[in-house]
């Protein structure tokens, strides 16, 4: 019997809200209104909230423009001379931090599921606190800007290429993949439930090019300081969208919480300690592996860290970027959460073309456009622009003129030379970016995400080297053994779950969910390579 009351009573609750505020979901009716045919979801972008897109848009281009006359050295275009202020890299990397994917995919994931998937934000303190204490001394003291140069002084020239390999197929596939959702996002914003098909392409090709653009002309400066604007539009987006639910919500805030609550929207389970589907505890032991690669591999939050003026500041950023990323990656699931509430109780607002049990992430991009005030949908949907367009393209070619070009071809190359190979460089990732995302579209499915899904878990093995040559004195032997070692054990992971595996081999088909993928390849790399280095010849720390 209790059972049944607390079935029946948030539906009794949800019928008297809906009668009470009659009027107000008339009022917003016209906005939300299928077509009679309920075949598309048409809207027009107000002009108002198009001027503050494109407006937004060209003062990013600008700041790229206004610091690419401060770019004469090929120092100064990597690191700046080592002279940004703690706050103004903090806040850039903060704006890494938020990617399209956090904007949109969060949250859809508590409106459908719950809160398990902030598990990755929960564990952010230990990653700064690992970062600050360890990685950012370790590389500041070490005077280059390539965050793989030591892994040659440590183990030969194959770990620094591998790595370097690994981060830029990585970085490729990341900036490709944002910009598409980025796309696939913004379409129906613009354009409704049946856009041409030549609007997603053109998008992915005009956000390619202005990333590309700015970064070709302003380098590290233009990357720091248009994360900062970026990152206070970051911010303000999902505070203006929670003022927007919680105001419009009838009966008033607390129905939000409520409601959600009632409906498990809230919770972070399940907390078993169960390695074969997905857990609380898992994202965490995920999230503490992505953090310390992001701190400690990861060539774009590297590179800003050290061009900080002091190791004071450099320490101070990091701590600045956790702390701005953690409250605003709760607001994404709080945002999925209270539109759970929204339109349960007002489900007119939603047209019957959307399907919110298969496409949870398009509620979010629907409430921007149609229940948002006029002015405020351009501001947040450049905050979507803003979480996509923090380009990593000035670490590649960072990494592409030391590790690669100076490394192999021209290590004496002047300032003139590795200025021109910076450009070129940056222009050359700029286009696979936008290649990547253009073969996105093709919509060739499994092939595209078994590319990804891979070059993206290649992150493990080298975050396993680079703890090895950090932790331990193992010495190459055993460094080739141990990565040899993760590489395999995370590509069985991947591939016996795809459908290329062969039914031959059905029997080994990997039990462990995706997330414990990357932590098996860490710890395997840094356990092989541990134990037969301890047999092995040593190498100093």
């Amino acid at each position: 019997m209790r059972h049944r009351r607390s079935i029946r009573s948030p539906e009794t609750q949800v019928n008297r809200l809906r009668a009470a505020h009659h009027s107000a979901i008339e009022h917003r009716k016209d906005l939300a209104k299928p077509p009679s045919n309920h075949t598309t979801m048409e809207h027009n972008l107000p002009i108002t909230d198009i001027v503050v897109l494109v407006a937004y848009l060209a003062g990013i281009v600008g700041v790229g423009l206004y610091f690419s006359r401060r770019n004469r050295t090929a120092d100064q275009y990597v690191t700046a001379g080592r002279t940004f202020p703690g706050w103004a890299v903090g806040m850039s990397m903060f704006g890494s931090y938020i990617s399209s994917i956090s904007f949109l995919a969060n949250p859809g994931k508590s409106f459908h599921d719950n809160w398990c998937a902030a598990g990755f934000t929960v564990a952010t303190p230990i990653g700064l606190l690992i970062a600050t204490r360890w990685f950012c001394g370790f590389y500041r003291n070490s005077g280059v800007v390539s965050a793989y140069d030591h892994l040659e002084h440590r183990f030969g020239p194959w770990a620094r290429t591998y790595a370097v390999v690994c981060y830029l197929l990585l970085q490729m596939g990341r900036m490709g993949m944002i910009t598409f959702l980025l796309a696939k996002a913004v379409v129906p914003l613009l354009a409704g439930g049946d856009p041409p098909g030549w609007l997603m392409p053109t998008i992915i090709v005009l956000t390619g090019a202005l990333m590309t653009g700015y970064t070709l002309a302003g380098g590290i400066q233009a990357v720091v300081w248009t994360g900062v604007v970026q990152g206070f539009v970051l911010i303000a987006g999902p505070i203006i969208c929670m003022v927007v639910l919680l105001n419009g919500m009838p009966g008033g805030p607390g129905e939000v919480f409520r409601i959600a609550s009632e409906n498990g929207k809230f919770g972070f389970g399940p907390y078993d300690a169960s390695l074969m589907h997905q857990t609380f505890w898992l994202v965490v032991l995920n999230a503490i592996i992505e953090h310390m690669r992001n701190w400690g591999v990861d060539q774009s939050y590297v590179q800003r860290y050290i061009s900080a003026k002091s190791d004071a500041e450099a320490r101070k950023s990091i701590w600045i970027a956790g702390i701005l990323y953690m409250p605003v990656a709760f607001f994404f699931f709080f945002i999925g959460s209270a539109l759970f509430a929204y339109y349960k109780v007002q489900p007119e607002l939603l047209p019957a073309t959307l399907d919110v049990a298969k496409d949870p992430d398009a509620v979010f991009p629907y409430f921007i456009t149609h229940q948002l005030p006029v002015g405020m949908s351009g501001l947040v949907i450049a905050a979507i622009f803003a979480a996509s367009m923090d380009t990593n393209l000035n670490s590649m070619a960072t990494l592409s003129l030391h590790d690669v070009y100076k490394r192999y071809f021209r290590p004496n190359a002047d300032d003139r030379e590795s200025l021109r190979v910076l450009y070129a460089a940056t222009l050359f990732w700029g286009i696979m970016c936008i290649g990547f995302a253009l073969i996105m579209t093709l919509k060739i499915g499994p092939t595209i995400d078994f590319g990804w899904k891979v070059g993206g878990l290649l992150g493990g093995g080298m975050l396993g080297l680079f703890l090895l040559g950090l932790l331990t004195r193992a010495g190459n032997g055993a460094a080739i053994a141990g990565t040899v070692c993760g590489v395999i054990l995370i590509l069985w992971m991947t591939l016996s779950k795809m459908p290329i595996w062969p039914s031959a081999l059905s029997g080994f088909v990997s039990p462990i969910h995706d997330l414990a993928i990357p932590v098996a390849g860490t710890v395997t790399v840094l356990l092989v390579g541990t134990v037969l280095g301890r047999t092995g010849k040593k190498e100093p720390v």
